[in-house]
């Protein structure tokens, strides 16, 4: 529901502990820096008041904000927009224009600070060609990656010191009709420089530093409404106030994407969805779809849009009221069609309420209704499922299919930090499952199928090229996750070079093929202990003994590490009961079990490996 400024500050004058929830929604719905600086002035006397209750379900975190500009209102605008995601955040102001002697200096006040996340604006002025325009291309290419190279390096400073993640701000092409078409034959006309710097920037950032994409914003509102001039001149404002909203909207959304894993599944209706006309009335020959009209080129083009997200990682399912068959003939049949039914790793057509469906499918999927999102025409349906799965995110797709592919791209759910090998062959590694049930029931018992899948597990200590997949499974591993530890991509480097952890990735393949990185486990070493800090796996590759051969390699680890017991601890949360007894399983004594969790030990003097029917390769690190 939406809130009425008068609303809210009724609220909190009356103290009423629903005042928090009304200033988050008004906090999303906002949309000037006006009404965002009023919503932030009502949370700061809310956080002021000795009165009224604190804020649930919100995440503390200590952000930096450096750069080249005067950081205020920005700051607040960043403020009021985590808070908008969930996310209270203590914040460390840094000078004008002072951020490199805050980054160099080791005892800054920054430093001391220890924040998690650091964003920073680099100073375009100091970013721009001051040659002249006849310069040789070699040279000003020259200078443009030594100015690419002492921005990063600043920024592996800035990490060595304070291991947070980096949002760094890239810079606006200036949007003057300066140079008329001479600003495309030469890299130093301040258009070419700035957006050869940012491409620059961006293809060699490294793995802690995430671009917010000012240049991207400023083009998307218009550089002439994203520019200020006079801003700069009175206050040394970056942009205009649409601006820095946008700017401080998308670092809310890039911090809290580093600590929540995206979206993994998309479930599409079909009729008036992917294709016009409804099926079982039109017929095959009947529905909208295909180059011949303006509205079925539209719908073609959805579909396009839509597979293009497998390569990301993302799942496709279908819930659609249908009768089976009549639906999966476009699929089968029609020549126009872009998704097949290879595409589609559950199907579920019929007459069964969509939220029944979709509940059907992530318990086939085992994934959480919250990694889904729901696509549909029709707005009825959006809201049953809306109702009964409010953990679903939906979208009620417009009337007209050519403005499809912007509701889905503007929707924030399908943007990946990075895209690993695991993420584009995720699909195919679903439809696998399908091929392993159809072997299990033919197989005469669980050992013989197992022994016939001709499985091989690789294991290796951590390594940076794996970071960002190692990351992202800590992240998103809900149900096998012992502890539930959440670690950001920085926090994952940080282990490797650790002499007091042991770290461990598992990869998983079968005659049906590779499954990727699917596991990780991390020990700490304490004494002759070694702690489990980290267990965590795939589900999908639950039951195939990939549990015991990782104690085997946890045992090994230890013994390398001079420890006579392995510690595991249990961590409760709303996700992971299926792992409750996993030590216990494993032949682990319990030393204590309650209501917040558990911790077990195994003594190694006597432990005999598991015998299982995968066969073991290890890396070197």
């Amino acid at each position: 529901m939406g809130y009425s400024y008068d609303t809210i500050k009724s609220l909190l004058i009356s103290k009423r502990p629903e005042f928090w929830q009304a200033l988050k929604q008004a906090s999303q719905d906002a949309v000037s820096l006006e009404e965002i600086l009023f919503l932030a002035t009502l949370r700061k006397r809310a956080d002021a008041s000795k009165d009224i209750p604190p804020v649930d379900g919100v995440t503390s975190l200590r952000i930096a904000i450096l750069g080249g500009y005067s950081l205020y209102p920005l700051r607040e605008l960043i403020e009021q927009s985590l808070f908008a995601v969930g996310y209270v955040s203590h914040c460390y102001l840094g000078a004008y224009d002072n951020y490199t002697s805050e980054i160099l200096d080791d005892t800054s006040d920054m430093v001391a600070f220890k924040p998690e996340v650091v964003i920073l604006l680099p100073s375009q002025r100091r970013h721009s060609y001051q040659g002249a325009l006849t310069d040789d291309r070699q040279v000003i290419e020259g200078h443009l990656k030594k100015e690419c190279q002492q921005l990063l390096a600043l920024t592996h400073t800035l990490h060595e010191k304070t291991k947070a993640d980096i949002l760094l701000y890239n810079f606006i092409p200036p949007p003057g009709h300066d140079l008329g078409t001479y600003r495309n034959k030469t890299l130093a006309s301040p258009w070419s420089y700035t957006a050869l710097l940012n491409l620059e920037l961006g293809l060699n950032a490294p793995s802690y530093v995430q671009i917010c994409d000012v240049h991207f914003m400023a083009a998307r509102m218009g550089l002439l409404v994203a520019q200020d001039r006079r801003g700069w001149f009175e206050s040394k404002q970056l942009g205009s106030p649409a601006l820095l909203v946008a700017m401080a909207r998308e670092s809310a959304r890039i911090i809290a994407a580093l600590r929540q894993p995206m979206k993994k599944v998309l479930v599409l209706d079909l009729d008036n969805t992917i294709w016009g006309g409804v099926i079982g009335d039109a017929g095959l020959e009947g529905i909208e779809l295909g180059d011949t009209s303006p509205r079925g080129e539209a719908f073609k083009y959805f579909q396009k849009y839509v597979l293009s997200l497998t390569e990301r990682g993302i799942l496709l399912a279908v819930c659609s009221k249908n009768d089976h068959d009549k639906a999966m003939e476009p699929f089968e049949k029609h020549p126009e069609m872009v998704l097949r039914s290879q595409h589609i790793v559950c199907f579920k057509a019929n007459w069964q309420p969509k939220s029944d469906n979709i509940r059907a499918i992530a318990q086939e999927l085992n994934l959480g209704l919250e990694s889904f999102v729901f696509v549909d025409d029709n707005p009825a349906e959006i809201e049953i499922v809306r109702q009964f799965l409010p953990q679903v995110s939906t979208i009620s797709l417009a009337s007209d299919p050519s403005d499809y592919v912007g509701q889905l791209e503007d929707s924030h759910y399908f943007e990946p930090l990075v895209i690993t090998r695991e993420d584009r062959d995720r699909s195919s590694q679903y439809m696998r499952e399908t091929r392993y049930k159809e072997l299990q029931s033919v197989a005469t018992d669980m050992d013989s199928y197992l022994s016939s899948l001709a499985m091989q597990a690789t294991f290796s200590a951590f390594t940076r090229v794996d970071v960002p997949r190692i990351a992202q499974l800590i992240n998103k591993s809900n149900q096998f996750n012992l502890t539930t530890k959440r670690r950001s991509e920085s926090e994952v480097l940080a282990l490797l070079a650790s002499d007091q952890h042991v770290t461990c990735t598992i990869r998983l393949s079968d005659r049906f093929g590779d499954h990727g990185l699917i596991s990780v486990v991390i020990g700490q070493i304490d004494g002759d202990c070694l702690h489990v800090d980290t267990w965590l796996m795939s589900c999908r590759v639950l039951k195939r003994q990939v549990e015991e051969e990782a104690l085997n390699e946890l045992v090994r680890l230890a013994v390398r590490s001079g420890c006579s017991q392995v510690v595991g601890h249990y961590l409760p949360s709303a996700k992971n009961g299926m792992v409750k007894s996993h030590y216990q399983n494993l032949g682990f004594t319990t030393v204590r079990e309650d209501d917040d969790g558990g911790d077990y030990v195994l003594h190694i003097a006597g432990y005999r490996p598991k015998q299982t029917n995968i066969s073991i390769v290890r890396s070197a690190k």
